[in-house]
């Protein structure tokens, strides 16, 4: 812990530097990467028939709307400072087209007339039993995944490509209006626009999927998203990003999420099809993949109980559910290869062997939200489809035969992007460099930088931030050994959200590998409101919860506006690789569903707790001896 002399000194450099005005190198903008629109066909047949990627986006913006399904007018306070429509590949618009009877829809003929006729009605009779949402899954038997194998080539595994052979037309039609809308709302400085999509792998009811976000909207018509229909390999989806940046100059990365339900793939210590990892498979996954989702709407992704036994707050919004089908009502059960943080440790031990790391990536949080709002925030959370939306709906809303409902799933996230400003160029290049963190709904400033010598801060170097670009690296860099090899050091600041609640700690999450080649972990606290004292077993005392049940508020906060510190690691070891990234929590909240209930007059529902603390992730900064 660092002396409080120290810390006094780095708070008042920070205060020092805002009070003067100073400008930052780069300014922190809020994002959604994930968000589905009634372009999506789960979306659609979820009565989200109305709030296309134009409403989408006067949402973000701060606009008021008409909410699809309660038809309330509905708003967000805080604009977004970016977004990136992320609709469904598979079926791109292509049931709300049906559904409406565009007449911009290509001629099919009697036979495929047919077919869509069969397609709409087979797809509302899903909806009708509950199981829109998940309707895709249908294409698909439920089958086992075995851990290190192939799901994909299981012979009893087929997903037909293009799911009605006409689609490709009508996929064209709704993505052309995607790239509208967007190039329609783009304001360079003021609010930005990226087209994208999501590719929804999915496998035996494995969890693969990414979402893809280009800022190269002026070519985007020149090709169709590429879609699990194509391809369920991930391997395939990034030749197809290379092939289609060779030819349109057409720029991309995609963002793996929904980790915690991919049945140990995601971050598994082989490729898909079980074959060890090459430099070349590396170099590709790397260049495509520089950040993954952590948070979201469907659960946590940073880890698990079961794979982090020692971290106290490892269970946090933890999804219980299988993605796919018919699960028979049996609970998720979590692998290895389905959380952030023993993903980063893998890669660790692969980098260790193959010289190459393939799990070298930065962290956002984002919405995945159907409803066509990018809603993150508890007291205005509008659920994850636009039918459960509303306390009474939230409550009756399932999916299938599984006990999912609005209350098991999370309000959260948003994407943070550290960037030099609000520009398709700037936040894209952002993304690249990995200077990205995630938090669960708040708008709390994090600011994360590693060197070798960050004892020394003065008020002549201006401010914490010009001191982290000048001598060090940011979240999302890289230190190799110094030449002492010393320790390094890190700047730590977490400012609260201005319209939020205080702080309860800061703590260094470091995953490494010792001699014989074996990851581990820890979790340090290094900064904390008030004057609690650390117990013999380095553990914080909890801060209190100050939430009143009958009405959702603090009593009083106990937290703290601003955590400022440099920490140097007491168990750093030279010759040993190693990642450090920042978890930030607030002092306990009601979640949803405790205002929910308040509302409703009941109980707080038995799907998940009463409070929560909510929090941030920085992208990690790596140690390579």
């Amino acid at each position: 812990m660092i002396s409080k002399k120290l810390m006094a000194s780095c708070a008042a450099l920070a205060l020092t530097s805002a009070a003067s005005g100073q400008e930052e190198p780069t300014q922190v903008f809020w994002g959604d990467t994930h968000l589905h629109t009634s372009y999506s066909f789960d979306a659609f047949m979820n009565s989200n028939e109305s709030a296309d990627p134009d409403t989408a986006y006067r949402w973000a913006k701060g606009q008021p709307i008409v909410h699809p399904y309660n038809r309330a007018r509905v708003q967000l306070e805080r604009p977004l400072d970016f977004l990136v429509v992320a609709d469904h590949a598979e079926l791109m618009g292509v049931i709300r087209s049906i559904h409406l009877g565009d007449p911009e829809l290509p001629e099919m003929g009697f036979i495929d007339s047919i077919r869509r006729w069969i397609s709409i009605h087979v797809l509302n009779s899903h909806l009708d039993k509950g199981t829109g949402a998940q309707v895709f899954t249908t294409l698909l038997p439920d089958a086992a995944a075995v851990p290190g194998g192939d799901p994909v080539a299981d012979p009893n595994n087929v997903l037909p490509t293009r799911s009605f052979g006409d689609t490709r037309a009508m996929e064209q039609i709704a993505w052309n209006e995607i790239v509208d809308a967007a190039e329609r709302h783009n304001d360079p400085g003021k609010f930005t626009s990226f087209v994208g999509w999501e590719w929804s792998s999915i496998p035996t009811g494995a969890n693969l999927h990414r979402v893809v976000m280009s800022p190269s909207a002026s070519v985007a018509k020149e090709y169709l998203p590429y879609g699990s229909d194509d391809s369920q390999y991930p391997e395939d989806l990034w030749n197809w990003l290379q092939e289609t940046s060779d030819r349109t100059g057409a720029e991309f990365i995609a963002i793996p999420h929904n980790s915690n339900i991919s049945k140990g793939y995601m971050f598994q210590d082989t490729t898909l099809k079980g074959a060890p990892m090459t430099s070349d498979y590396i170099s590709t996954r790397v260049k495509w993949e520089p950040v993954a989702e952590i948070t979201q709407i469907k659960g946590d992704s940073e880890t698990h109980p079961s794979v982090s036994p020692d971290d106290e707050f490892a269970d946090f919004e933890t999804y219980e559910f299988y993605i796919q089908k018919s699960d028979g009502g049996s609970a998720y059960e979590p692998q290895k290869g389905d959380f952030v943080r023993s993903g980063l440790k893998t890669g660790l031990e692969i980098e260790q062997k193959v010289g190459a790391n393939p799990f070298k990536f930065g962290v956002i949080g984002s919405t995945d939200s159907h409803s066509g709002l990018a809603s993150a925030d508890e007291d205005n959370f509008w659920g994850k489809m636009a039918r459960d939306s509303t306390p009474e709906t939230k409550k009756n809303f399932g999916i299938g035969r599984r006990r999912v409902n609005g209350w098991n799933m999370a309000a959260q996230g948003l994407a943070a992007v550290w960037a030099e400003e609000n520009t398709r160029e700037a936040i894209f290049a952002a993304f690249k460099r990995k200077e990205v963190y995630g938090t669960t709904g708040p708008r709390m400033k994090v600011r994360f930088f590693g060197g070798w010598d960050f004892s020394a801060l003065d008020e002549q170097y201006g401010n914490l931030a010009e001191v982290g670009y000048r001598d060090g690296v940011p979240m999302g860099g890289d230190l190799t050994r110094s030449s002492s090899g010393q320790a390094p050091s890190f700047i730590i600041q977490a400012v609260q959200d201005p319209v939020g609640v205080g702080l309860d700690r800061v703590q260094v999450v470091k995953g490494w590998l010792d001699a014989e080649g074996v990851s581990h972990e820890r979790v340090f606290d290094v900064a904390w409101a008030g004057d609690r004292v650390q117990g013999e077993n380095g553990k914080l005392p909890a801060i209190a919860d100050t939430v009143d049940r009958s009405t959702g508020k603090l009593t009083h906060d106990p937290g703290a506006p601003e955590l400022v510190t440099v920490w140097q690691d007491p168990t750093f070891n030279a010759d040993e690789r190693a990642f450090y990234y920042l978890r930030v929590l607030e002092v306990p909240t009601a979640r949803h569903s405790l205002l929910d209930a308040i509302a409703l007059q009941i109980d707080p529902p038995t799907e998940g707790p009463a409070v929560q603390q909510e929090r941030a992730y920085s992208s990690p900064i790596w140690y390579t001896p």
